[in-house]
């Protein structure tokens, strides 16, 4: 077999190269697609030495990627899927959405604040299956195999597109327990004369807050009696008596008017949380990742939507703001 030269030929032998590796042998990728396992042996061979480089190494037993293989893998996964877009897009076909999008969210919010967004997603897109992944952890798009993530946070990985959808803010609560025979604190300082609870994602051995008539910035050291990586934990913690914690306001709020917490210091201001979705950077996004984009935004930017209802959503939707994002993204989304 020649060394193919038009780029077609290129992609199919990419393709065949990635059903070799997600498949695990030649004999199982061939059964994958229909072909023969010489035909599938003499794909990788041609397209080995089109790139003038092994990608695997194979004994009667085993086969194991080579490190340029490896890099391979990844980067054909993604030619081959803005290539899939790219004929979409040409085909006239990029406004139907279809096949399958895996999402990454924060475990709290994918559970109650974005499942309403996500059901209305499917319901107007039937042919789309949505993967939903909730952990609180940055993926890795390519080896994870993951289209977009929903994060809570500055995004840290400088290349990804980020797409700012909203801002989560943030309360001081403790249970009623908590302050038995101590007058409420008066001053943010007072604070550091709790039991705290941290949420170790966001802050670990220091709250700071802001007194909103004055400007005033304190920053108050704190030592935890626990913490956890988990919002839920966090809100159980609290509401048992723990100790004192800064917690999302959309699951704090509900405690707060029904006298199970109390809300510390209220003249003194926590940041906000910003809230982004995530995804890498490709030429072409297939439609049903656009369309999830866009659904997102309009849930989590508008007042009226049902994103926020898992709390107190007239506080919460008051300090959403949408649209800003660090890179350029698709216009189309």
């Amino acid at each position: 077999m020649s060394t193919p030269s038009p780029a077609a030929d290129r992609i199919e032998l990419m393709q065949t190269f990635v059903h070799i590796v997600e498949a695990g042998s030649l004999s199982a990728a061939a059964l994958q697609m229909g072909a023969t396992q010489p035909t599938v042996s003499r794909r990788l061979q041609a397209l080995e030495r089109s790139l003038g480089v092994r990608l695997l190494r194979r004994s009667t037993h085993a086969m194991k990627l080579t490190e340029d293989g490896e890099r391979c893998y990844e980067r054909a996964r993604e030619l081959i899927a803005d290539w899939q877009a790219f004929e979409a897009d040409l085909r006239g076909v990029g406004d139907e959405p279809e096949g399958t999008l895996r999402v990454v969210a924060p475990h709290a919010m994918g559970q109650l604040m974005l499942v309403g967004p996500l059901a209305d997603y499917l319901r107007a897109y039937p042919r789309v299956a949505v993967e939903w992944l909730l952990n609180d952890r940055r993926p890795d798009f390519i080896a994870e195999g993951v289209d977009c993530a929903i994060q809570v946070g500055e995004p840290a990985d400088t290349l990804a597109v980020a797409i700012k959808l909203s801002e989560v803010p943030r309360v001081v609560v403790a249970a009623p327990s908590v302050l038995a025979g101590r007058a409420p604190p008066a001053h943010a300082s007072e604070l550091a004369e709790l039991p705290w609870l941290a949420l170790r994602t966001f802050y670990r051995s220091e709250v700071v807050l802001t007194h909103r008539p004055s400007g005033e910035v304190a920053r108050v050291p704190i030592r935890p009696r626990m913490s956890t990586d988990s919002l839920y934990a966090l809100h159980s913690a609290v509401r048992m008596g723990l100790g004192a914690c800064m917690g999302s306001a959309w699951l704090m709020n509900e405690d707060i008017a029904a006298g199970r917490l109390v809300q510390l210091v209220p003249q003194w201001h926590v940041a906000a949380l910003p809230v982004y979705l995530i995804y890498p950077p490709s030429r072409f996004q297939p439609a049903r990742l656009r369309r999830f984009i866009e659904t997102m935004r309009l849930a989590l930017a508008d007042p009226a939507g049902r994103a926020w209802e898992a709390g107190a959503p007239d506080d919460l939707t008051r300090s959403s703001r949408a649209g800003s994002a660090t890179r350029t993204a698709d216009p189309r989304s």
